[in-house]
């Protein structure tokens, strides 16, 4: 499927950053990675409206009390937005954060999953 999910480009905003992504599909259901190390479940938040699912959230600061020796680890907003075709099934669109991956689960309407014909003989 093309352009089933795509990434809408942005500006970034001051003090947001975007989370890397990786789209896969299966015969069942598009997967869409993304990277959120160090985030909970309870600081992210998804909704989807008219065709575009968002992703956004706060990655807190770690500890104050440690000596930064090295700082890429990107703190504060994170923003990210897809456009999603009418091949998924809006309403069965979920999510599961684990390991510092934010994966989102976005079924294929039952129309559009590859099917095996029989072909009857004598």
């Amino acid at each position: 499927m093309v352009n089933t999910v795509q990434a809408v480009n942005g500006s970034r905003a001051a003090g947001t950053f975007v989370p890397r992504a990786d789209v896969l599909e299966t015969a069942e259901e598009m997967l869409v990675l993304l990277d959120l190390p160090g985030v909970k479940a309870e600081d992210v938040d998804l909704h989807f409206e008219r065709g575009e699912l968002t992703v956004h959230g706060r990655v807190k600061v770690p500890e104050r009390n440690v000596r930064w020796l090295t700082g890429e680890y990107e703190v504060g907003d994170f923003y990210r937005a897809f456009l999603i075709g009418q091949e998924i099934d809006a309403s069965k669109i979920s999510a599961e954060l684990k390991n510092g991956v934010l994966t989102l689960h976005l079924p294929k309407m039952e129309a559009v999953k590859p099917r095996r014909i029989s072909v009857a003989g004598n």
